[in-house]
């Protein structure tokens, strides 16, 4: 995924663009880059490779060559960036979160128009670049920008750093969120709303979908009215967001909680204890602590002084091995105990697998799964938020396979809650773990812990919904 942010003030900004952009460290593992504006000097901008340290590490050193009032930060899952542009509308510094599925319809579009590409990396085009062809082809950013919104399948938000300010545009549907905060003497415009406080900002706005703003050193200015419709992905709440923030003003900590308070009241299986599975799955546990009226014992911990956050190898089998290092069992606390353990999601299946297999050699008595959203049927077309290349990768399809010799086969009923195919489906997995039990959070009991109407909720992995 990603996540940016920036920042326009009427002192050095070069403080709050490194730390406000850290604070999106979570999102993103590949790629990681700052540019900002110095009046009569032009753009400074530096990018560096995050997949084998962090962001932090990577920029401190380089710190005092950057200048400015005004200035932007990426932490990206895909391409390097902010790319700088020189065009008939001006020069700007852009940065993106974006997955769009039809880049190579757009990049051929584009080459015969006698367009060209120059960001490559890998051999690959850089969907940065592309967005910021198609925004130069407008006679306006605004106009630019809505041929992006007209041209791509998927979805992207994105900051542009002008010689006047910082040009802010969420994604049509509204599918990643965009948050204004306020200081005295400064303005930041960010994906994650944890990224204010403690840089002195206050939340100010909450920017709509395909709304365009355009934030100066003196006030902000809408540039486009944002769009009644909203898609917000789901998933922010329960596994991407950080505990603090907040979309659309709800918290996401909160809907953890809400999530894990449901849950427990509706459980009848008899445990002892519940424990999270770092790091969320804990705001869900709490939840069903509370809800279910039985203890919160920490029975799993995350070695975080080497382990906060896992550098992901490409090797699959690197993947487990570095997924399954970071989780350390406390074996007297398991001993001879049934234990509820609260996830975000099953995606593949293989980390939550070697997982159990842990927690009963290291004595537990029962172990029961309990995961905070519906069973993942559906890849994502719009965000991407797994690296899943074929369906296959998904543990439900695999099972659907199995049972239908096609895993496209009546999808749908699958996805209902409480038919048939589904109770198969989850008893399958359950068996294919060998836990005790395994419950998965339903679509409505999730659309209630956020408290959103459906209708402004992505739930496309989940049922296949789509608004196009």
């Amino acid at each position: 995924m990603g996540g940016f942010f920036g920042t326009v003030s009427k002192t050095a900004c070069i403080a709050d663009v490194f730390y406000g952009t850290d604070y999106h460290s979570h999102l993103g593992t590949k790629r990681g880059g700052m540019a900002t504006y110095v009046r009569g000097k032009g753009f400074i901008r530096s990018i560096h490779n995050l997949e084998s340290s962090y962001f932090r590490t990577k920029f401190e050193d380089e710190l005092s060559q950057f200048q400015g009032n005004s200035g932007i930060g990426v932490i990206s899952d895909t391409d390097p960036q902010p790319i700088v542009i020189n065009s008939r509308l001006g020069k700007f510094a852009i940065v993106t979160v974006a997955k769009i599925a039809n880049i190579k319809g757009l990049e051929n579009d584009l080459l015969r128009q006698n367009r060209h590409f120059s960001e490559m990396s890998l051999n690959v085009t850089n969907q940065t670049e592309l967005v910021a062809l198609l925004i130069t082809m407008g006679k306006t950013f605004v106009e630019g920008i809505e041929n992006v919104f007209n041209s791509i399948k998927g979805s992207c938000s994105m900051l542009l750093l002008t010689e006047e300010g910082i040009i802010a545009a969420r994604d049509k549907w509204g599918r990643t969120p965009i948050v204004i905060g306020k200081k005295e003497n400064a303005y930041a415009v960010t994906s994650e709303s944890t990224s204010l406080p403690n840089l002195d900002f206050h939340i100010d706005t909450y920017v709509g979908p395909g709304e365009i703003v355009y934030i100066r050193e003196d006030g902000i200015e809408q540039l486009r009215k944002a769009n009644e419709r909203m898609q917000i992905c789901s998933f922010l709440w329960i596994y991407y967001g950080f505990p603090t923030s907040d979309y659309e003003r709800i918290n996401v900590e909160k809907v953890r909680n809400n999530i894990g308070i449901r849950v427990g009241r509706s459980d009848e299986t008899t445990v002892d204890a519940v424990c999270g599975i770092p790091d969320s799955g804990v705001g869900m546990a709490f939840g069903y602590a509370e809800g279910k009226g039985v203890p919160y014992h920490r029975a799993v911990s995350k070695y975080t002084p080497t382990w906060p956050r896992s550098f992901m190898p490409s090797n699959q089998e690197m993947r487990s091995l570095v997924a399954k290092m970071k989780l350390i069992p406390n074996k007297e606390m398991l001993k001879g105990k049934r234990f509820v353990f609260c996830d975000d999601s099953i995606v593949r299946g293989t980390q939550l697998r070697d997982n159990v297999r842990m927690l009963y050699e290291c004595g537990a008595k029962e172990v029961h799964i309990r995961i905070s959203c519906p069973p993942l049927i559906y890849g994502c077309p719009f965000i991407g938020f797994t690296s899943q290349k074929t369906p296959l990768e998904l543990i439900t399809r695999r099972i659907i396979k199995e049972f239908e010799g096609d895993e496209h086969s009546n999808l749908d009923r699958y996805a209902k809650t409480g038919s048939r195919e589904y109770h198969a489906l989850i008893d399958t997995i359950r068996k294919h773990f060998g836990v005790d039990s395994l419950k998965f959070n339903t679509i409505e009991h999730l659309v209630d812990a956020i408290g959103l109407p459906k209708c402004k909720l992505c739930t496309h992995c989940f049922d296949g919904s789509s608004c196009f």
